[in-house]
């Protein structure tokens, strides 16, 4: 499990780093609200831990840009401010748990297990483009049933079309910490998502822009 951990005091994120570590979760740190957002934004994440009250940017307002994003990730907020505002903002804002501090590694330990039990939601939302409609919830391409890798592929790329989508962040999403040594089997993929829009006579296709990544366009 991947852990991201979005907090300001170095010395209590250090801490509680090697305490999940510990417990055999991977935890990448950010020290402050941009740095932070620049990672959650990145979708990369089996579970996002942000403090409330951040350098640059609040954990609220990171927050609310994963959410206006499609960023589904459980998100579990922390603060030293109890003030039932501050939870219920939070938990308003599309957060999946609260915790106060300090707190002790076994009651987050908890709520990281608790959130991570929770159905995944399933997005409705429909992407069109060029002739195609990925489904979010049903992952099926012109009615067409996509694996998982292929469909966290199809996604991205028509999320952006004509914008290059880099190849290692389509590594570090869709195989995550197993992206090491996959270089070449992402071009397996790539190679059967285009059969596939070759056989539903789309126009778009998929372009490799060498040393970058590829871009969904209509041909």
């Amino acid at each position: 499990m991947r852990i991201l951990y979005v907090e300001d005091e170095k010395f209590l994120a250090e801490a509680v780093k090697h305490n999940l570590e510990k417990n055999k979760l991977d935890v990448d740190l950010a020290f402050d609200g941009e740095e932070g957002m620049n990672m959650a934004m990145l979708d990369i994440y089996d579970v996002v831990i942000l403090d409330v009250m951040l350098p640059k940017f609040s954990g609220l307002e990171i927050l609310k840009r994963m959410r206006e994003k499609k960023v589904e990730t459980p998100v579990i907020m922390l603060s030293a401010l109890s003030e039932v505002d501050d939870k219920v903002n939070g938990l308003n804002t599309g957060a999946d748990d609260y915790l106060a501090k300090p707190f002790k590694t076994a009651e987050l330990l908890a709520r990281i297990n608790a959130v991570m039990r929770r159905p995944a939601k399933i997005r409705d939302e429909v992407l069109e483009f060029s002739g195609l409609n990925y489904s979010m919830g049903e992952k099926t391409l012109n009615g067409e049933a996509l694996t998982a890798k292929e469909a966290s592929i199809i996604a991205e790329l028509m999320r952006t079309p004509g914008k290059i989508v880099k190849k290692d962040y389509l590594l570090n999403k869709i195989w995550g910490g197993d992206a090491y040594g996959e270089d070449n089997y992402i071009e397996v993929y790539m190679s059967r998502v285009r059969k596939l829009l070759k056989k539903l006579g789309s126009k778009a296709k998929i372009v490799t822009v060498r040393g970058l990544g590829y871009k969904l366009v209509e041909g």
